[in-house]
């Protein structure tokens, strides 16, 4: 199995870094409500407090994650985990503080360690050979669905049967635990920055981008399933104490998932398989909001878990492949950055839909968003694959007029089954020579599952 080969001492050290360091991106928002909701009006300012927590770490990753030095990359992602440190620090420690002052902190702590989720997956494939990509990227959204499994249920313990601070002072010492152990990795990887065949970083990214919107639409669906589903199961006479298992149940069901994904090639290219599986998550999804019951219901979120890991690994090596290796990291930072993009933007639409309609009207309505930014995304992808099928036919066409040999379609037919055969097809191989979408995050990383997430 070649998950096996994942058991290295570099690869360990990692996982206990990226442990460290995204334990405290999933509990910041939860854990912010809870220390401010015995205030007047506490639970709204929580809500403000999160909100600013996910501006920061959306900005942090767009300005932050392009001056990612590959080269040397450790000082950069430890002083932003150190900053982030002290700000979980402080906001533990000024819990009574003026709600000006808690946010200005709030959105610190988002920002400051917000190139941190791109960097450290850039890492972790630069410490595997090529041919382990899929494996260690579903071992990376494993790891990640179990923090996002287990952070809700911590934070939520420590605020109410210990102190409302102990989430975000716990944070802090994480996230600094985090600051020292990159230590225990390589300083960087390598990156010739003359990949990019003299295009500015930022043309190089937007090249890219159906795979953030891919990432967008995706996420929009777990803020659907994170904050309507309780308004959800009351509408349909369930207890509403059952949102907290259902949504346990889909962190697990994602991890197993993910680690289902990468025991195995799956047909078609990248991009196929990450339009595919949003589309049936999109499907589970809506069906949660017209399916009465308990069961049904929780079936629906479950399938939707199990589907949404897919997309998550598929968008990463997707974002691998489409982006020369010196812009990866900022391309990862871009990506988490369009996640929680998608998840504040549906949490918004659903949010306001709510406010005027029932429950499943709202969840209808953000599965509407999530179509259409998924149908934007395929019809991004099939434009970047016929580009890339004619620019092959034209340098086919400059080789033969220069005298020099053509590529031999045979030779580019079987190098894309091959590199089908492996999990790794992708728009550099596979789509010269399969049509339809072309190629397609992350955990990760970030703020909200995979937000990574990514």
């Amino acid at each position: 199995m070649a998950y096996r080969e994942l058991v290295t001492r570099p690869v360990l050290n990692w996982s206990f870094v990226a442990l460290a360091a995204r334990t405290p991106v999933a509990m910041a928002p939860l854990a912010l409500v809870l220390l401010v909701r015995e205030r007047s009006g506490g639970y709204t300012l929580g809500a403000v407090l999160a909100a600013a927590y996910v501006v920061g770490e959306v900005v942090g990753a767009v300005a932050l994650g392009a001056r990612l030095n590959s080269a040397r990359a450790r000082p950069h992602l430890a002083l932003g985990l150190a900053v982030g440190a002290a700000a979980f620090a402080a906001l533990g420690c000024a819990g009574s503080a003026h709600p000006v002052l808690l946010g200005a902190l709030a959105v610190v702590a988002g920002g400051a360690p917000a190139a941190a989720p791109g960097g450290l997956r850039a890492l972790l494939t630069s410490l595997v050979p090529e041919r382990l990509g899929t494996q260690v990227l579903s071992m990376e959204a494993i790891l990640t669905y179990g923090v996002w499994t287990a952070s809700p249920a911590l934070a939520t313990g420590l605020a109410l049967g210990v102190h409302p601070a102990l989430p975000l002072l716990l944070g802090a010492v994480l996230a600094a635990c985090a600051a020292g152990g990159l230590w225990a990795l390589p300083v960087g990887w390598d990156a010739d920055e003359s990949d990019r065949e003299g295009a500015s970083m930022l043309r190089t990214l937007a090249g890219a981008w159906p795979v953030y919107v891919t990432g967008a639409a995706a996420l929009s669906l777990l803020a659907l399933a994170e904050l309507v589903l309780p308004a959800l199961l009351e509408q349909r006479g369930i207890a509403v104490g059952w949102a907290g298992p259902v949504l346990a149940g889909y962190a697990v069901a994602a991890a197993v998932g993910a680690f289902l994904y990468g025991l195995r090639g799956w047909p078609g290219t990248l991009g196929t398989q990450s339009f595919v599986l949003l589309l049936a998550v999109i499907a589970c999804v809506a069906a949660a909001a017209v399916l009465p019951g308990l069961a049904l219901i929780a079936g629906a979120m479950l399938l939707a878990g199990l589907l949404q890991s897919g997309v998550q690994v598929t968008r990463n090596l997707s974002l691998r492949d489409a982006l020369p290796q010196s812009a990866l990291a900022a391309g990862y930072s871009m990506l988490y950055a369009a996640v929680g993009l998608g998840y504040a933007t549906s949490a918004t639409l659903s949010g306001v839909v709510q406010n005027a309609t029932s429950p499943s009207t709202a969840v209808l309505s953000g599965v509407g968003f999530a179509l259409l930014l998924t149908l934007v995304a395929g019809a991004g992808e099939r434009r970047s694959a016929a580009t890339r099928r004619r620019a092959t036919r034209a340098d086919q066409a400059v080789a033969v007029a220069s005298g020099a040999p053509a590529p031999d379609a045979a030779a580019l037919g079987a190098a894309a089954a091959d590199a089908a055969a492996s999990g790794q097809a992708g728009p550099g191989v596979a789509g010269c020579a399969v049509s339809g979408p072309g190629a397609d995050e992350g955990a990760g990383g970030g703020g909200r599952v995979g937000a990574a997430g990514e």
